[in-house]
This record gives structure tokens, sequence and C-alpha cells, in this order.
């Protein structure tokens, strides 16, 4: 299928349950607005996705004391449905939509998937308690929105791979909302929505598919440019020193460059 009969099929999804959401997400926008929506998409279609989703081998590792995931945004790589689905949340009444949803004006997304596109989490993969960056790729608008959609297939809540909103700090409990499939999570992005993904704890593969929008202005007027910045579990306190650390050094040399020493890598490098 095309992006434009998949986008179809999720606006009228949300747009059935447009009260709902909004309700959902008004009631947690003082901490880490979100939502969740189940049954997006025609459940066939949920598993077509999770069967066509590339392998570890042609995805990258991200292993650090930060992480350990596989990622890839070179959507040519891979099956043509999963670019579809895609591009099918960056559909104009889509992204419209979710703005009334969430009360946010100037919605765009990215065409670039700029640390968007696929994920894949297997056994003991995990994802620390992190802020995501502010900005995007050119430090010209302010990342707001955070959407994942969830494609495995039976994907019980003892498997792990589970998304943690952290609404009081990483130091606090966090609000667990479950990868079950054909679900789609939308969360707020700003300084204080720290966010994680517990650890997976059986042999088989957590998959997600994944898109940011941006605004020209940010969630909060309080809200400040800041690099990706990781921390450990509210035990790890060695964990928490070492990240402190690394964050600290990572933003003085963006002081330094505003655009980073490098690009990430991490877009979609498309051909002329």
């Amino acid at each position: 299928m095309k992006s434009k009969p998949i986008s179809e099929l999720i606006y009228k999804q949300i747009l059935e349950k447009k009260e709902e959401l909004a309700i959902q997400f008004d009631k947690t926008k003082t901490a880490i607005g979100y939502f969740f929506l189940d049954d997006l998409l025609p459940e066939s279609l949920a598993k077509e996705c999770f069967d066509v989703f590339p392998s570890k081998s042609e995805m990258k590792q991200l292993k650090s004391l930060k992480e350990y995931k596989y990622v890839s945004a070179q959507m040519d790589r891979h099956n043509d449905l999963l670019e579809s689905v895609v591009y099918a949340f960056q559909d104009e009444k889509i992204v419209s939509l979710i703005g009334e949803i969430c009360n946010i004006e100037s919605l765009c997304p990215d065409d670039s998937l700029y640390a968007g596109g696929l994920s894949l989490m297997g056994h003991k993969n995990f994802l620390n308690p992190h802020l995501d960056n502010s900005h995007d790729a050119e430090r010209e608008r302010w990342r707001v929105l955070n959407l994942l959609y969830y494609v495995t297939p039976d994907w019980k809540k003892e498997n792990g791979g589970h998304l943690e909103l952290w609404p009081n700090g990483p130091k606090r409990d966090p609000v667990v909302i479950e990868s079950k499939c054909n679900r789609l999570v939308v969360m707020a992005t700003h300084q204080d929505s720290w966010h994680s993904v517990n650890k997976v704890t059986v042999d088989s593969n957590r998959c997600c598919i994944s898109n940011y929008y941006f605004s020209d202005e940010p969630l909060k007027e309080s809200d400040r440019f800041h690099i990706t910045k990781f921390r450990g579990r509210p035990n790890e306190t060695l964990t928490n020193m070492v990240l402190d650390m690394d964050a600290s050094i990572r933003m003085l040399v963006r002081k330094v460059f505003k655009k980073g020493i490098r690009k990430n890598p991490h877009i979609y490098k498309k051909e002329s």
C-alpha cells in the first residue's frame, strides 16, 4: 500500500476518538502530555509491518551505557510498506488533527526522519531515562511531539520493552505504557519529558515505527536549548555520575559549535 490510503485509515481512527484522546492529553499535559490509541490500523496490516521489519543485521546497533537497541532511518533499504507507514503519519490532515488534540499550533513533520524511522529492541535491549534533543538537525525548530507505533504481535507486559514516562523526574516511579501491537503513542517532548524503555526480557523483538513533529515555538515558555541527556535509573548512582558528566561535556561543545562537531547520521539520505 502507498502512504495515502494508509493515512486515510489512520486519520479515520484518530478522528473517531478525537475527544477521548484530547482528554487523555489534557489530563497529563502539566507534566508529560501523552495519549495512546489501540487498533490504529487493520490487524492484518499491522502484522504485515512486523513480518517485513528488517533484521538486526540490516540496522545500526547502538550500544552503550545509555542504550542498547537497533535503528534505521534509511527507508529505501527496507520493505516499501514500512516507508509508506512512516510517511502516512506525515500527512497534512493527520498532523493538523493531532495538533488540535494536543492544542499545538504550527506543527510540522520531518521528511528527513531525524532520529525517527525504525527501531528494534531484542533480548536485554534497553533505553535509559533521557530527554530528547530540543531541536531539529538544523537547530531551527523545536521538537514537540514523539509518535511511536508498535507492531510486534502478542507483545506481553512481562516481555519488557515498554515505554516509561517520568512525570516527576527520573528519581521517582515512572508511568509505564505497554508497547502493545497496533498501538500508537503520542507524547510531548520538552525539557522535563524524561522517558525510557525498560529492558526486554525475552528472546524476541519489539518493533516500532516512529516520527517526530516539530514547531516554531517550544511547548513550554521555560524550555531552553538542550542536547539529548541521559541518566541512570533511580538506584544507579555511578551511572548517573558518568552520564551527567557526559551530558555536561557535550553541552559545552554545543555552546562552541552550534550544530555540533558532526551532524547526527540518523537521517534519511535520499537520492537526488
